[in-house]
């Protein structure tokens, strides 16, 4: 899955563990879904796009879209 969380992030001058502490997740939680190693789950999803003010679509995008 192709995402677009650590640009977000990065735009709001936030690290990896304050993207976390704000979603309740580990930092190695972030990196290993800015990596693409992990997948969230969709409640997770739902939160990232929330915070961001963005939709889920907007943020993860399957490789071929």
């Amino acid at each position: 899955m192709i995402n677009h969380v650590r640009e977000r992030r990065t735009e709001r001058g936030w690290s990896q563990a304050d993207l976390g502490a704000k979603l309740g997740v580990s930092r190695q939680t972030i990196n290993a879904i800015e990596t693409g190693r992990y997948d969230p789950s969709l409640p997770l999803a739902f939160k990232i796009a929330r915070l961001f003010g963005s939709s889920i679509e907007d943020l993860f995008q399957a490789p071929n879209d």
